[in-house]
């Protein structure tokens, strides 16, 4: 079993002892669950609805329906793929509400041009062989990410964004691992379409 094999499994029974503490009405246990995701689960808000307000009350609203359906968590995945299965389902709710914000932001991250999925090697970098600026292309991503269907957005969000694999996010959205490749496949061709500009 390799290093990453056993923080998992140790991870794994962690958040187990955390939930069982949690049922029996240890509200720190519950804190401590909170302290260990809550990072990552507003950065899935943010990546989806790129405004920091919503993500904030997002976050709150996900953990608040995590700890009010914690009875319902069966111990048949890690708690962490449970978490996220309620936080996707609660975002994309909320998600067509918040389309009309004008003042959405993206996560810097998907700004950088380095090493990105959609854009060419020679547009990496502050200085391209084109007069580009940040605003033109925040604009751009925002509105390329917003031609996505919510369930090909959160791909993207989950494995380009957030860095979690392939394995991990077939069993936050029940699914295969051949399905996150391809709704993956699919959404990075529709962006790069959509950014067809930058990549002349």
């Amino acid at each position: 079993m390799s290093d990453n094999e056993s923080k998992k499994l140790a991870d794994k029974k962690d958040d187990f002892e955390l939930v069982r503490a949690t049922r029996k009405g240890d509200r720190e246990a519950f804190g401590e669950l909170v302290r260990k995701y809550q990072g990552k689960i507003y950065s899935l808000a943010y990546g989806m609805v790129g405004n920091p307000a919503a993500a904030d009350d997002l976050a709150q609203e996900i953990f608040l329906k995590t700890y009010r359906n914690i009875k319902k968590f069966r111990f048949k995945s890690s708690f962490y793929t449970w978490l996220y299965r309620i936080a996707l389902n609660t975002v994309i709710t909320r998600r067509k509400k918040l389309r009309e914000d004008k003042h959405l932001e993206l996560k810097p991250q998907i700004l950088d041009i380095q090493g990105s999925p959609y854009l060419p090697a020679r547009l990496q970098g502050e200085k391209g062989d084109r007069a580009m600026t940040r605003k033109e292309l925040r604009r751009d991503i925002r509105q390329a990410l917003e031609t996505l269907s919510d369930k090909h957005k959160a791909v993207v969000v989950m494995h380009d964004i957030e860095g979690i694999p392939h394995n991990d996010i077939a069993g936050i959205i029940s699914c295969s691992e051949g399905t996150v490749r391809s709704r993956l496949h699919y959404a990075r061709r529709r962006l790069r379409e959509q950014l067809a500009n930058w990549l002349e």
